[in-house]
């Protein structure tokens, strides 16, 4: 089997020069909170060695890319990373473990071409994600540009029947997650409503839950930033997919205006949310079951470290 190669959003010299693996190990195990708070985090190496460093930059939880983000060509994990990724998890408490899915799989695709490459790749998410024994496979629900809506949903419910068949999830444990958008104009899921929409499409062929992002919620359009726009937001949520099936949430601040539609991910506290909107959504009583993960950027080495603090730091319950 070939090994899983380097997968993260870095250019593969900033990973190496930002590698903590190449630093002593902690002396002692990292604070943790009540919340289970992680980051995106490099698989290079192998897919196990995810799991240490996320450990060694002091998370409880975090998210990985099974195979290369932008690439097609198939990868397979093989049994000795799995077992070393599973106790390493046991050992330091990791827990849920997410999977985000190759950034080229578009399953609303209207090219049958790259449709049939997309299910494919999907295929060897699900099956990467079950040797893993992940806990949630995030999923973009795809752009239907050249279709309508309706069109794109039925396609995207279909290929996902098609990617997952004969495989039993839901006997593995493992939940797809549909994630929100920024609300470009042929994207599924731009708005709370369009994820409930490919959630019903979707339920009844796999386990399903949601996955929200705080940037795209703002650049969608929602406030985010206010306390009352905060809590009417998270109403709406509520209403239309409901807090208990938001098992994770991917807390990023945002380069780009509210409304903007313009996806850019900045360091927690740093952008155009600010700091205390992620501390009301960490100390919310209501999302005490979910995972809170970053996916921001590293522009020097240790702005992971820092912005997993940084969201540490928030929590006022130990």
């Amino acid at each position: 089997m070939v090994k899983s190669r380097y997968t993260s959003r870095m250019p593969r010299s900033m990973a190496r020069e930002q590698d903590i693996l190449k630093l002593p190990p902690p002396k002692r195990p990292p604070r943790l909170t009540s919340r289970r708070i992680g980051i995106h985090t490099s698989s290079a190496g192998g897919v196990q060695n995810a799991a240490e460093r996320a450990y060694r930059i002091g998370c409880n939880t975090f998210q990985i890319f099974s195979s290369s983000p932008r690439q097609w060509a198939p990868y397979d994990v093989s049994r000795p990373q799995c077992d070393e990724m599973n106790r390493l998890r046991e050992k330091y408490d990791l827990k849920p473990l997410v999977i985000h899915t190759n950034y080229l799989v578009n399953l609303a695709a209207t090219n049958e071409v790259f449709l049939k490459k997309s299910i494919e790749a999907f295929r060897g998410e699900l099956e990467r994600a079950l040797a893993l024994c992940a806990d949630y496979l995030v999923l973009h629900p795809g752009s239907f540009r050249g279709a309508h809506r309706e069109a794109g949903l039925l396609q995207t419910a279909a290929a996902i029947a098609a990617a997952s068949q004969d495989l039993d999830l839901a006997k593995a444990g493992l939940t797809i997650l549909i994630e929100n958008t920024a609300g470009a104009e042929f994207s599924l899921g731009g708005s709370f409503e369009q994820v409930r929409e490919v959630i019903d499409h979707v339920r009844g062929i796999v386990p399903v839950a949601a996955c929200i992002d705080t940037c795209h919620v703002h650049v969608a359009g929602y406030d985010m930033v206010s306390e009352a726009g905060m809590q009417s937001t998270l109403a709406l949520l509520d209403k239309t997919i409901g807090l208990k099936n938001v098992p994770v949430w991917h807390c990023n601040d945002a380069k780009a205006a509210r409304g903007s539609k313009l996806d850019r991910h900045h360091h927690i506290g740093k952008g155009t949310i600010g700091i205390e909107p992620f501390g009301r959504l960490l100390n919310d009583p209501r999302l005490s079951h979910a995972a809170f993960i970053a996916e921001t950027p590293i522009d020097v080495p240790g702005d992971d470290k820092k912005n997993v603090a940084a969201l540490k730091k928030l929590v006022r319950s130990i």
